[in-house]
This record gives structure tokens, sequence and C-alpha cells, in this order.
């Protein structure tokens, strides 16, 4: 199955290293410093595009975290066309540091990962000039992005936009019990500035 044009330039827009170094100098209170990795991978190649993301604060890049399966596949609505699945890893720490180190996504299959049902986001663009977009991803108001994590039970808000050039991620950890924002994009996105690209054919696995 061929993938649409506006898939593959999502792709691309998503896919690098990224940094909110301009952001952490601006507001070192708010935000700290954070590389960004999205690198993409062979999974569920016959309808989409699947990236491994992981961050990591600028002085600890030795401890990244948040390791997660990002699937980009068309939509089912028009008014959406596409769609991104998350899905999480049965044991992060066997890929911890494939941000830095890809070759760790040798060993990556299917069979690693665990979908997350309510941890979907419909995407839709704007076109800024010729060929030339912004992307809007959000989180479907009737889902919850749940899942547990080393015996805890773990609520986040989703949600990004992306360019050529950067990323803003609007991700949030959420009480359960009070529906507030605990970590993250409190204050408003974390402002990523792609450092690299990454292809889309030189997926790792």
């Amino acid at each position: 199955m061929s993938l649409s044009p506006l898939l593959i330039t999502l792709g691309n827009y998503i896919a690098g290293e990224f940094d909110n170094r301009e952001q952490a100098l601006a507001e070192p209170a708010w935000y700290v410093h954070l590389r960004m990795w999205q690198r993409p991978v062979n999974l569920f190649t016959q309808d989409s595009i699947t990236l491994f993301a992981e961050q990591a604060n600028i002085v600890n890049l030795d401890r990244p975290y948040r390791q997660r399966i990002m699937r980009l596949r068309a939509g089912k609505n028009w008014d959406a066309p596409l769609q991104l699945q998350y899905y999480m890893l049965k044991d992060p720490s066997a890929l911890s540091g494939a941000g830095r180190n890809p070759a760790l996504l040798k060993t990556l299959t299917v069979e690693q990962l665990d979908l997350l049902p309510g941890c979907v986001l419909t995407l839709t663009q704007e076109e800024l000039t010729p060929k030339n977009y912004k992307f809007i991803a959000t989180q479907p108001t009737e889902t919850r992005c749940c899942f547990n994590y080393q015996g805890n039970n773990i609520q986040v808000s989703l949600g990004f936009t992306a360019t050529a050039a950067e990323f803003y991620s609007y991700d949030k950890g959420i009480d359960s019990e009070t529906g507030k924002a605990t970590w993250g994009a409190i204050l408003g996105p974390y402002r990523y500035t792609k450092r690299e690209q990454y292809s889309l054919d030189g997926a790792e696995c």
C-alpha cells in the first residue's frame, strides 16, 4: 500500500533530533533543556510511518526516558486525514539510549510493543505556503490516555504542532483524581527546534 504525500510530509517533519535550547535559556525556571530523538523504524510499513521517540535532560544524556512508539497512518475521517497511535515498550530499558545509539533498534519487533488504545491523536494541517504545512495533533475529547508504568497507573494529555523546522509538545501528566496537570507543558508547550533531519528511508531495523 502506497503512503500519501501528506503522510510522508508529516513523517519527515517529525523525524529528527530536536532540542529546546532557546526556550530553556530564556525561561530556565520553567523549562529544562531537553534533547529529543524521533527515529524512523521499520514497523507497520504496509500502511504507516513508525518512529521510536526518546528524550533526555541535556545534562544527563546517558539517562534518557519517555521511550515510546509513534505510528502515523491515514485517519478515518475526512476532516482529520491523519492519525497517530502510540504504543509503549514492554521493556523500555531494553532500548534505553536508542535515540543516540540507533543500532539498538535493529532488534525491535512488534511483539515488544503494547498498544495504548486511548493514546491516539488526530491530525489536521494548515498550508503556510505552497507545500509547507503546520500539522496540529489533538487528542479526541472522548479518549483518555492511560497506561501502567512500574506499577503505577499513569494518565497523560497528548498533543503537538509540527512544522519542517519546529516541534511544539503539549504533553502533560494528569492527576487522575483532580484532572490537573502535574508535569510537562503546564505553562505552555515545550518548543523544540530540529537540529538534525532523519531519513524515513534510513530506518535502523
